[in-house]
C-alpha cells in the first residue's frame, strides 16, 4: 500500500515537471514566432534608414536585432532536441533572475538515458541551482554546468553558489524551500540508479555540487576519451 502511494507521488511529480518543461519550451517557440512575424518590419525599417543615409542608425538597429536574436536562438545544443529545450528554457529563467550561467553540454553517443529521464535529471538539478542562487545577492550568484563524456560514462555536473553548508539528514540534504526540493534530488538519484549509475551531492559554505555518472552502452567504447572540463 505504501509503495503504491510512493509510485503515485513519483508519477504525479514527474508529470508536473514535464508540464513545466512544456510550458518553458512553448515560451521559447512563442518568442521565435514573434521574431519571425516582425522580420519584414525590421527589413523595411533598415531599408528606410539606408535610403536616408542614416548608417549610424542602421548599425545601432542591427546590434539590437543581434541581441534579440541571441535570446531566441538555442544557446546550448546537446544533440537531443528535448534536452536542448529544457536547458535553454532553464537558462532563460536563470537570466531573468540575474544568475550567470556557464554551460558546456553534449550528450555522448551511447547514452542510455531516455529524453524524459534526462530532462527530469537536468530539470531538477537546474531548478535546485536556481533556487539556491535566488537566496543570494546578484553579485554572488553563479551556475556552472558540464554534460559530456568521462571515460566510458556520461557525466553531468552542476555547481552553483549557495549559502551556508547544508547538513544531510537520513541521506538527504535539508532545505528551507519545502518537501518538493529534497524530493527532487531523491528523484534524480532514483533515475540514475535505474541506469546503473552513481549520484553524488556535496554541500560547502558558498557552494553546492551535484554529479551524475551513468555507464555508456555500445561496443568498443574508447576509454581514452575523458572529461575535459
Amino acid at each position: 500500500m505504501f509503495q503504491k502511494w510512493i509510485d503515485r507521488r513519483i508519477e504525479a511529480y514527474q508529470s508536473d515537471l514535464i508540464r513545466k518543461y512544456c510550458d518553458e519550451v512553448e515560451a521559447i517557440y512563442k518568442k521565435m514566432r514573434g521574431w519571425r512575424h516582425d522580420y519584414h518590419n525590421h527589413i523595411q525599417a533598415l531599408q528606410a534608414s539606408m535610403a536616408l543615409g542614416k548608417y549610424d542608425e542602421v548599425n545601432a538597429y542591427l546590434h539590437q536585432l543581434n541581441d534579440d536574436l541571441t535570446g531566441v536562438d538555442a544557446v546550448i545544443k546537446t544533440g537531443r532536441v528535448m534536452v536542448d529545450a529544457i536547458l535553454n528554457g532553464k537558462m532563460n529563467i536563470a537570466a531573468q533572475n540575474e544568475i550567470p550561467v556557464n554551460a558546456k553540454a553534449q550528450i555522448p553517443d551511447g547514452t542510455p538515458v531516455t529524453d524524459v529521464d534526462m530532462c527530469v535529471i537536468i530539470g531538477n538539478l537546474f531548478d535546485n541551482a536556481i533556487e539556491e542562487n535566488k537566496k543570494l545577492t546578484p553579485g554572488e550568484r553563479f551556475i556552472r554546468i558540464y554534460i559530456g563524456r568521462k571515460n566510458t560514462q556520461v557525466y553531468l555536473v552542476f555547481t552553483n553558489a549557495a549559502g551556508k553548508k547544508q547538513v544531510k539528514k537520513e541521506g538527504l540534504f535539508g532545505t528551507r524551500k519545502g518537501a518538493g526540493h529534497g524530493f527532487g534530488l531523491n528523484r534524480v538519484e532514483g533515475i540514475v540508479k535505474k541506469y546503473g549509475g552513481q549520484f553524488f551531492a556535496d554541500s560547502e559554505d558558498g557552494g553546492f555540487t551535484a554529479e551524475v555518472l551513468i555507464p555508456l552502452t555500445g561496443e568498443n567504447l574508447d576509454q581514452t576519451k575523458d572529461f575535459a572540463g
